[in-house]
């Protein structure tokens, strides 16, 4: 059976790492940044980017006092990225681990947290897996993706359980009035193809869309050490076929109903040290109505019921390996507005239910929630207040809360200072899997202290914005896969481990040129041992260049990571790297844009994963269509 990039070993004790210098710097801020800042043509207004994640509500980017990064669709069509995993690499304060291609089990750290710490959302819904807490990013294709947004830091007092690292939401293409239709195709290295079309369209009244995807690539051989016991000497490729659905009705002004539907399939090819053809079938489902109703000019209500499934098989030649995870999730919302904020309070029910041949004893659970959100802006004050109560058939109750501030003080400098709690719930591989289970296990939870700075100006015809953010989360009773002296093997709450660290972050545009450029400095470690936790590192950076040149749109990027490890031990070394990126957009007529990308382009040798390939230099070039 394929492993799920499953939480990692917690390792060592908390060593200072620049403690007093994440305090200096934190006296304060979150803020918005952007992947790429996009070129604005001069005397353009320009409106605050609208924010969804950070409160469970729209609010304007000037007012935030959380650390958001938007990645928005122009962005995304730019980046010419080959999986939403390899998008998200070149993001602030995250890392990925990768056992293998674009296709392969995939997974994020968000701030050093582990890969099961950050919660993620598609259209609001959770479609992760209950038995091995991971979510199949790997399953998500780009083609079906409208934005992101990335929260970083805990927020379990907004959206419950698993929000340790923070929340990474991704929005999928939605109706438009008007009619409007889209179509790529595109083909690179190791035969790799794609095609995706879409139509959308409708008035004040109706809205819908529908978007198809697909795509196949014949892939690179995962595991290069021959050494390794699943090793095997052949192309582990993959395939996937995605849909995705909405509609929107107001039949009445502030009255709209809604529904939307998502499922990819995706069938990955992986190494298990024999002959046969082995793969993971993975698809993931989710589907929701709601209904949205402005009961008075103060009070919005929103009604919505929906489900996100998860299913994996694991064909072996050893056998199948089916997991089924379903999660029915109800939410009421009302959203209240004050005379210098607003109030919004949401009760929520979530019910799992695990599907599989492992024969465990417990297979369903249900967690009821109440969350209650307060925001205040008041002159050069903004504080947001966020508690939440979850009360789970399996562990009782939880409560998490939240308070931050953010002060502007002066109209090019804004600070803020913020704290947080989070839990994550064991998945029941960890408390049912026979043989190598606990159900005594409990809770993981954390604390978070972080500030920064912001700042955003205009010298000459050219704008800038720069970012500071420092943070120290505690995290504790971590679970931790352990064997003893006679081989017993099982799960228990036996680590803690401090996640503290710097991201700076900032955007410089000029004319028809933009600069982005961001370093991560962090210290993510077992409290016990000082290691760093596995696969992170201290040092994670990236640099853009991106000018106009006559019709086309040219860009080069760096990624670069200093050295990890990928067990709790650190023994096992995985070389720091730095990567080259360049992609070429150019225009055409009739809505038809070119485009190219060339990945790795000095053809480094470097590792996600330990013996895993990350498949050297490739292009991949195509067309897309818009009307």
């Amino acid at each position: 059976m394929q492993e799920r990039l499953q939480r990692p070993r917690a390792g060592g004790p908390a060593r200072p790492f620049h403690g007093a210098f994440v305090l200096i710097v934190g006296g304060a801020m979150a803020s918005v940044t952007q992947a790429q800042v996009p070129q604005i043509p001069k005397g353009t207004a320009v409106l605050d980017p609208i924010v969804v994640t950070a409160a469970r509500g729209p609010q304007s980017a000037v007012d935030l006092v959380a650390d958001v990064t938007v990645i928005g669709p122009d962005e995304i069509a730019q980046s010419g990225s080959d999986s939403l995993v390899s998008l998200l690499q070149r993001q602030p304060g995250v890392e990925i681990a990768r056992n293998g291609g674009p296709g392969a089990t995939s997974g994020i750290f968000l701030r050093g947290a582990n890969a099961t710490q950050t919660l993620v959302l598609i259209d609001g819904m959770r479609v992760s897996s209950s038995s091995s807490g991971a979510t199949a990013l790997e399953a998500v294709p780009l083609d079906q993706v409208d934005h992101i947004e990335i929260l970083r830091g805990p927020a379990s007092s907004l959206y419950g359980a698993d929000a340790i690292g923070g929340v990474v939401q991704i929005f999928t293409r939605r109706g438009q009035r008007g009619m409007h239709a889209n179509a790529s195709v595109g083909y690179g290295s190791y035969a790799t193809a794609s095609g995706a079309a879409g139509i959308s369209g409708g008035s004040a009244t109706a809205r819908g869309s529908l978007q198809l995807s697909a795509r196949r690539s014949d892939g690179f051989n995962a595991i290069t050490n021959p050494a390794n016991f699943s090793y095997d000497p052949d192309r582990d490729g993959y395939r996937d076929r995605s849909v995705v659905a909405n509609g929107d009705l107001t039949p009445l002004p502030g009255h709209t109903l809604s529904a939307q539907f998502f499922r990819s399939r995706l069938d990955n090819q992986f190494d298990a040290g024999d002959a046969f053809n082995d793969r993971t079938i993975t698809t993931l489902t989710s589907w929701q109505v709601a209904s949205s109703d402005r009961v008075a000019t103060w009070w919005g209500s929103k009604l919505s019921a929906g489900e996100g499934e998860d299913r994996s098989v694991s064909k072996t030649g050893y056998g199948d390996y089916p997991f089924r995870t379903r999660q029915r999730q109800y939410a009421w919302q009302n959203d209240l507005t004050l005379p210098a904020g607003s109030l919004s309070v949401a009760a929520e029910r979530r019910e799992e239910r695990v599907d599989s041949d492992s024969g465990f004893a417990v297979d369903a659970r249900a967690t009821n929630s109440l969350t209650a959100i307060a925001r205040i802006v008041a002159g050069a004050n903004a504080l947001q207040m966020n508690v939440r109560r979850d009360e789970s058939s399996q562990f009782g109750g939880r409560t998490t809360g939240a308070l931050a501030w953010g002060y502007r003080i002066s109209p090019t400098w804004r600070m803020t200072a913020g704290a947080g709690t989070a839990f994550r719930v064991p998945t029941f591989n960890d408390l049912y899997y026979p043989g190598y289970s606990n159900p005594d296990l409990r809770p993981e939870t954390s604390h978070n202290l972080e500030g920064g700075i912001h700042a955003t100006g205009r010298i000459g015809e050219a704008s800038w914005q720069a970012h500071a953010v420092g943070y120290y989360n505690r995290v504790r009773d971590l679970i931790v896969f352990q064997c003893d002296a006679a081989f017993n093997c099982r799960p228990d709450n036996v680590a803690d481990a401090t996640l503290e660290g710097v991201t700076f972050d900032g955007n410089w545009a000029w004319h028809d040129a933009s600069v982005h450029a961001s370093i991560d400095l962090q210290s993510p470690t077992d409290d016990v041992t000082g290691h760093l936790l596995p696969r992170r590192a201290r040092r994670h950076a990236t640099l853009s260049y991106s000018r106009q040149a006559g019709p086309a749109r040219l860009t080069a990027e760096w990624v670069g990571s200093s050295a990890r490890y990928d067990d709790a031990e650190n023994l096992r070394r995985l070389g720091g790297y730095g990567i080259v990126n360049v992609a070429v957009e150019w225009p055409l007529e009739h809505g038809v844009t070119l485009f190219v990308r060339g990945d790795n382009l000095l053809d480094k040798n470097y590792e996600l994963s330990a013996d895993y390939a990350t498949g050297g230099a490739r292009v991949f070039a195509g067309a897309r269509w818009q009307l």
